[in-house]
């Protein structure tokens, strides 16, 4: 994808103006599979737009996998880079930034991951929502903060990597690239080309307001319940089939969130 210079300028500039990118609100995630623009929500949710563009800025998606793929739930990403078969090399964090549920978990958004129980604990884990999960997510540990809006004609790259076989393992079920539903088992080692790779994520649009014009869809599920689902395990097959303690690990290493 070719952009303007001035965007370039924009981009190239955001390693040492960051106050300025902060005020982003396009950014196209080049994966291995297709690239994803994403509108964010900064004048909705500007402490989380900050946390995330703060680590756009730094270079700290580069190179980062997909490792967790939930079929018509979500696709995960932000926290770890490829070693070595599954041992990857988790992604370093700052400090975590405060939940703000405002938006809804409606299908072809972008959201925080976080730890089970602790509302505000995000720090560089994201996902996208295949479905709606408004019914399940915008009440589940606080309610997940929804802070970006996937362009229409890019959900398709998202849907697509639905197809891709998947790996049970630690991190979640990882999507694999020409490697076989078979390997996952036979304790073969996939390399850095059998993962879905986030080559990076680049700033395409600077202007500080894009978002007026989205049809946003508020969270009013939150403020109607007395109390939130702080974590727990639902012993799907689909969740893994491991019951609480593959829950527990999960939320417990990578910072992730539980389908119902």
């Amino acid at each position: 994808m070719k952009f303007p210079i001035k965007k370039l300028i924009t981009i190239a500039s955001c390693t040492t103006l960051f106050s300025f990118c902060a005020q982003a609100t396009i950014v196209e995630f080049v994966t291995s599979q297709g690239n994803i623009r994403v509108n964010l929500h900064d004048t909705t949710t500007p402490k989380t737009v900050e946390n995330f563009l703060s680590y756009v800025n730094e270079g700290a998606y580069t190179d980062t996998i997909i490792h967790r793929l939930e079929t018509d739930f979500v696709v995960q990403g932000g926290g770890f880079k490829y070693e070595n078969g599954f041992s990857h090399i988790a992604v370093e964090s700052e400090p975590a930034v405060e939940n703000e549920p405002e938006l809804s978990n409606v299908r072809g958004t972008i959201a925080m991951a976080k730890v089970g129980g602790n509302p505000d604990s995000a720090t560089n884990q994201w996902f996208f929502n295949i479905n709606d999960n408004s019914a399940n997510l915008d009440v589940q540990n606080g309610g997940f903060t929804v802070f970006g809006q996937v362009f229409t004609e890019d959900m398709a790259i998202l849907e697509d990597m639905q197809a891709l076989p998947r790996c049970l393992n630690d991190f979640g079920r990882t999507p694999m690239v020409n490697f076989t539903s078979g390997q996952c088992t036979s304790g073969a080692v996939p390399g850095y080309e059998n993962f879905v790779t986030v080559y990076a994520i680049n700033i395409i649009d600077s202007n500080e307001v894009t978002d007026s014009e989205l049809n946003k869809t508020p969270n009013t599920l939150i403020d109607q319940q007395p109390g939130n689902d702080n974590g727990g395990d639902d012993g799907s097959s689909e969740n893994g089939g491991g019951g609480a303690a593959f829950w527990l690990l999960l939320l417990g290493t990578a910072g992730l969130l539980r389908k119902r």
